[in-house]
């Protein structure tokens, strides 16, 4: 059978990242004898968007990515950290997030309707972070029920937007770029990963200055809601037929 690929970004593309952040954020705070804010909340999302970035860019490890956010966090929180254990924190951080996944509102129903309206259609899910969290996530709302396969950085040692990634996920699933699109809101992983790849992308929930990032980032659609997205996705995979 023919087959269209849909590499779906998981964070704020489908699932609510920041809702079951706070959720797991605050169990571990709280759990550290610290208190929980919106102040403390604000430091930590900043500062982890921080290393993020800076493990995309290669600058440091996914290790250090993980003792950096709540060394700091916890200091910053007044803690006692000599004898704090930063990797077990943060695997006790993920645990709470996993168990408490929170799906974007109409990204079921989307995902429902490009696997029964879209002949051939098989969705993946291409994420950068910790398997256990994405994974947990994934199952706690339901998602999975949709979804042909994952590969998440953790597991596959490469992180989006490293052309690395996609040449595996392509490799791993049997498919030609020419029949996949890429689906996310980051510039910096998704559109920069499908760019460095060679692959078709849309991005969801654009901002600021879209028309300059689109010509940046080799762009080929953008789409403000679920609505509009799977309009894109349909007429993307009319016009695409595949060439397996």
């Amino acid at each position: 059978m023919d087959r269209i690929y849909f590499l779906f970004d998981l964070d704020e593309t489908l699932l609510n990242f920041h809702a079951s952040e706070k959720i797991g954020l605050k169990e571990v705070v709280e759990a550290c004898g610290c208190v929980f804010n919106d102040e403390v909340y604000a430091f930590f999302k900043a500062r982890n968007k921080e290393l993020w970035l800076m493990l995309e860019r290669g600058e440091i490890t996914r290790q250090e990515l993980f003792e950096t956010r709540f060394r700091e966090l916890l200091a910053r929180c007044g803690a006692d950290t000599s004898e704090t254990d930063f990797l077990k924190v943060n695997s006790e951080f993920i645990s709470a997030m996993a168990r408490n996944g929170v799906i974007l509102d109409g990204a079921l129903e989307l995902l429902e309707r490009i696997k029964t309206g879209i002949k051939g259609a098989r969705v993946y899910i291409v994420s950068n972070g910790a398997t256990v969290n994405a994974l947990g996530r994934i199952k706690s709302t339901g998602m999975d029920a949709y979804i042909d396969g994952t590969f998440i950085s953790e597991d596959m040692g490469v992180n989006k937007p490293s052309p690395e990634f996609f040449r595996i996920v392509l490799g791993s699933i049997g498919a030609r770029k020419e029949n996949c699109i890429v689906i996310g809101d980051s510039l910096s992983s998704d559109m920069l990963g499908a760019k460095n790849a060679g692959i078709t992308s849309c991005w969801f929930k654009p901002a600021g200055d879209v028309d300059a990032a689109v010509r940046e980032y080799g762009i080929s659609y953008t789409a403000g809601t679920f609505e509009e997205l799977y309009e894109v996705l349909v007429n993307w995979a009319t016009c695409n037929l595949p060439v397996n």
